[in-house]
């Protein structure tokens, strides 16, 4: 039986670097995403780099949770080694989904923490599974009802910040009760990719100006990479190092009842 990487958001700027460097190590991938055309383009450029390249598409879209469900399906006990939970978006305005979520939260929180625990059977032993988050988490906190933010509590980075934040939570809480996952994080940076394009007027300035200083994505998705091969779990993957999880960040009272409200919520 093939054992599978799954990679979302794998037509992103990081996403695509994974696919590339994990098919050089002979990894079988899985790109799931949204985009199926985009996806099939940049597998065809990834084909280019690395002949014989193992990479299939499945069609994944993270606001929908019909959509998880069905991915998810796809699969059998063990064949599974690794799970990156890359995709992530900046939404520039509020908007509620199929499913009565946020959009940020649907894409960033809500969809990962479904398809992960739905895949958890179909996992390996000492399966890896890596979840991107970001440095905005440190200038938030959050709670049960950060889960569902109304259309005043919106602020692009402020909600972006929160539904990352929940989803470190959501991989502190997995990891206590999966403890035979090696479950890690990883901070990317500030990678010059489309999603640091907010839709304000200043944008092409900002490319101008602010983008030639941010990292590259194949250097921003290298902290996931080193996560996903790390022989432990639980830590915090950033630049070139790693370390346990910063002490601000374990509440293990917060993630179980983050978890037992995302669990209603989800009706899992």
């Amino acid at each position: 039986m093939k054992v599978w990487t799954v990679i979302t958001g794998a037509s992103g700027s990081m996403g695509s670097e994974a696919v590339t460097a994990l098919a050089s190590e002979g990894r079988p991938v899985i790109m799931a995403c949204r985009n199926i055309e985009k996806a099939a383009s940049v597998r065809e450029s990834v084909l280019a780099k690395v002949q014989g390249a193992d990479i299939e598409i499945r069609k994944l879209d993270l606001a929908s949770l019909q959509s998880v469900r069905e991915f998810a399906s796809g699969f059998c006990p063990g064949s599974i080694s690794a799970l990156f939970n890359n995709a992530g978006i900046i939404a520039r305005r509020y908007s509620v989904g199929e499913n009565g979520f946020e959009q940020t939260f649907a894409v960033n929180y809500f969809g990962p923490w479904l398809l992960t625990n739905l895949l958890v059977p179909c996992l390996t032993d000492g399966a890896s599974v890596v979840n991107m988050i970001s440095l905005t988490c440190r200038f938030v906190r959050i709670d049960e009802r950060s889960l569902m933010p109304s259309e005043s509590d919106f602020s692009q980075l402020g909600t972006y910040a929160r539904a990352k934040r929940a989803l470190l939570s959501f991989s502190m809480e997995l990891a206590r009760r999966y403890p035979g996952l090696k479950v890690n994080l990883a901070d990317p940076g500030i990678v010059a990719s489309n999603m640091i394009d907010l839709g304000h007027w200043y944008d092409p300035l900002a490319d101008l100006i602010f983008k030639p200083l941010c990292k590259k994505p194949e250097t921003g998705v290298k902290p996931a990479l080193r996560a996903l091969t790390s022989v432990e779990g639980d830590l915090y993957f950033v630049g070139n190092k790693s370390r346990r999880i910063p002490r601000r960040y374990v509440d293990p009272e917060l993630d179980a009842g983050i978890w037992k409200e995302t669990e209603r919520l989800t009706s899992f």
